[in-house]
């Protein structure tokens, strides 16, 4: 199944005509997390490939303007439109926010959920299986790991040939895990012919943090780690006094780590030295996540709009 990041809001602090504030979709098939939910973000979506119709649910990373102030806007849109149940979840503090919120939004006519989550809290959103995980920033701050469940092993076509399983629908569903029936009635059972379980890949969100051990240790060997890089090398006293990171830092990061490939949002591309595999977004832009063994984390310019750029 694809699984694709679309990049809503690369910029910091303040919006500009070309980078949006912080907001990104995470899309896996029909199952999509919006991560961070700045100002302009519903505006971003309309204009994006997923749109608005598949959120599953809302993961934001810390109560700071630049990355919630559009949710009002977004929750009024869903009152007129949605039926299913919307959950966003975040730090404490959360709560009160969208209480604040609610004069413009007015009651939903949905199910809302609101979450509030500590470093470890662990949810089931939309077929993910995600995990708050610490970060280190001037008010309460998450940053967010989204794991794909596990995925089934290779068949084994030769294994299967050898106990008479015919081309067709008993091999796709022996590929998917399931024990079938042959046309004599014996049973062939997929752990004789399909591979033990393989992980299912895993994205990592930063939000804002100073340079974090233990975001580090949440990314290792993650297929993708999306960190901030609000500040270049020669500001760092002004990145650790806010609560923020350099590229450098990101990139050094992600080299501890072992991470497929690292996307950072406002920064310089002198990083790249620092960690090869790391990608410079822009807002509407898609990273494609294929699976391990089909090739690493692709950058693709203006994937993530309605129109992709030529």
């Amino acid at each position: 199944m694809d699984l694709d990041v679309v990049f809503l809001g690369t910029g910091a602090h303040h919006p500009s005509p070309a980078r949006g504030a912080s907001a990104l979709m995470v899309e896996h098939g029909a199952d999509h997390l919006l991560v961070d939910c700045g100002e302009g973000t519903q505006e971003r979506l309309m204009r994006s490939r997923p749109g608005l119709r598949h959120i599953r649910g809302v993961l934001v990373t810390h109560c700071h303007g630049d990355h919630l102030l559009g949710l009002p806007g977004l929750l009024a849109t869903f009152s007129d439109v949605r039926e299913q149940e919307l959950v966003i979840a975040g730090p404490p503090g959360l709560s009160a926010a969208v209480d604040a919120f609610r004069p413009w939004f007015g009651e939903p006519r949905f199910p809302l959920r609101i979450v509030e989550v500590t470093p470890g809290t662990r949810l089931e959103l939309g077929g993910w299986l995600v995990e708050a995980v610490p970060a280190a920033h001037v008010v309460p701050a998450v940053g967010w790991a989204l794991r794909e469940p596990a995925l089934p092993g290779h068949l084994d076509p030769a294994a299967a040939g050898r106990l008479g399983v015919p081309e067709g629908p008993l091999l796709a569903r022996l590929a998917g895990g399931e024990d079938v029936a042959l046309p004599g009635g014996r049973r062939v059972r997929a752990a004789d012919v399909v591979g033990p379980p393989r992980p299912g890949r895993v994205v990592v969100v930063s939000g804002d943090t100073a340079p974090c051990e233990a975001m580090a240790a949440a990314a290792a060997g993650a297929d993708l780690l999306i960190h901030e890089a609000t500040f270049l090398a020669g500001e760092a006293p002004l990145a650790a006094a806010s609560g923020h990171s350099t590229a450098g830092q990101a990139a050094d990061l992600a080299a501890r780590a072992g991470v497929r490939a690292l996307a950072l949002v406002h920064t310089s591309q002198r990083y790249r030295a620092a960690f090869p595999a790391v990608m410079l977004p822009d807002d509407l832009d898609l990273v494609r996540i294929p699976l391990p063994d089909r090739g690493p984390p692709v950058l693709v310019p203006g994937g993530g709009a309605v129109t992709p750029r030529p």
